[in-house]
């Protein structure tokens, strides 16, 4: 199979959808992969570092859209590129398509196969491919969350871990899964007095006896996370429902009752976000303030800390991409089912039904692409 690989074009992103390592893994297995030049700079992979593992340096983005087969990327194709897709072509990526109708309208037009990393599952019934950028993305949070609390940049100008004799901050975490779990620990490492809010039992309950006194859990309702909200310092947005649009929690009543300078940080951004107030915002010009609250609500944050997360992606990434180059995306998809649940918009159909719930369009199920 041809397979190739763009550099990111998104603010500030700085990844890219395969390492040297992940060119040599495919190539020695038959496969030609095409890397548009500097692809890898910001992760420091030059492309004679490419070339040395098997790759092909091409300069033209429009020669790999043509020739190659499959398209392996972070994050979702920009509306010039999703014009070069073509029917039957298969798009390998982070999509996000439930707060996304122009890019879900773009990608069933192409007629292309687009597979989202973020709905891929496993045995667990875990996100495998999202999980890596989640434990970035929840600990990156705290340090985006610190930082904004400096009074320089618009906050209360509170320390997260205080002093001796001065109260730390206080940081309520909403979500319990992958990206809450990170960022809690990075808070109570920091010496912060953090709240972790969930509906499950079994999460409170798990995260009660890995941290102990260390983090303080509470049951997600109302009126608990209304009262947490006005109390915190740094408010953490990590709820997730795989694959559809983020449920708005945090509403603009709720804001009305922060500290002025407190902040909120969205890590649910790229699913649309968990605050009212909250909208995408870039590397460049992270933060805006609604009603004295500063707000971080960066859609890659994982994209600042580039070499890390390149790595821990392809970690997970790679096998997957290797079952699609070496069987067809087909055979793939029957021999492993977690796989097909990664399939989002095949020959101009929806094919993941909270994303067709959510944007209102007819939904296939994933299974019909295989008859």
């Amino acid at each position: 199979m041809i397979v190739g690989t763009l550099r990111e074009n998104k603010n500030h992103e700085y990844r890219v959808g395969l390492t040297p390592e992940s060119v040599h893994e495919l190539a020695s297995h038959g496969h030609e992969v095409l890397v548009e030049s500097g692809a890898g700079e910001g992760i420091g992979a030059h492309d004679a570092l490419y070339e040395r593992a098997g790759g092909r340096i091409v300069s033209d983005v429009a020669d790999i859209f043509a020739r190659a087969e499959m398209i392996v990327k972070v994050k979702e194709l920009q509306p010039d590129e999703r014009a070069l897709l073509r029917p039957g072509q298969i798009l390998y990526a982070y999509l996000h398509l439930a707060p996304d109708p122009e890019q879900t309208r773009d990608l069933m037009a192409s007629g292309a196969i687009c597979i989202a990393y973020e709905t891929v599952t496993d045995d667990s019934g875990g996100l495998p491919l999202l999980k890596p950028m989640s434990q970035v993305a929840g600990r990156m949070s705290i340090q985006a969350g610190a930082t904004a609390l400096e009074k320089a940049n618009g906050g209360r100008g509170v320390l997260l871990g205080g002093v001796p004799g001065v109260l730390p901050a206080k940081v309520a975490v909403i979500g319990g899964g992958v990206v809450g779990f990170n960022a809690a620990q990075m808070a109570a490492g920091l010496g912060a007095d953090v709240t972790v809010l969930d509906r499950d039992p079994q999460v409170l309950e798990r995260l009660g006896m890995y941290f102990e006194a260390r983090a303080k859990t509470r049951f997600s309702n109302r009126a608990n996370l209304a009262e947490c909200v006005a109390d915190a310092d740094l408010v953490i947005g990590a709820v997730l429902i795989p694959g559809a649009a983020a449920p708005k929690l945090v509403t603009t009543e709720m804001l009305k009752t922060m500290k002025k300078g407190a902040v909120l940080v969205d890590v649910a951004i790229d699913q649309g976000g968990c605050f009212e107030t909250s909208r995408p915002t870039t590397h460049a010009d992270p933060t805006y303030v609604i009603d004295g609250v500063v707000h971080y609500c960066v859609a890659n944050m994982p994209g600042a800390v580039a070499h890390t997360s390149t790595y821990a992606l392809n970690n997970v990434t790679l096998p997957h991409a290797l079952r699609i180059a070496n069987l067809g995306w087909r055979e793939a998809m029957r021999r492993d089912p977690h796989l097909l649940a990664g399939l989002n918009v095949w020959d101009g159909k929806v094919t993941y039904q909270a994303v067709a719930d959510d944007l209102g369009l007819p939904y296939t199920p994933a299974a019909d692409a295989l008859a």
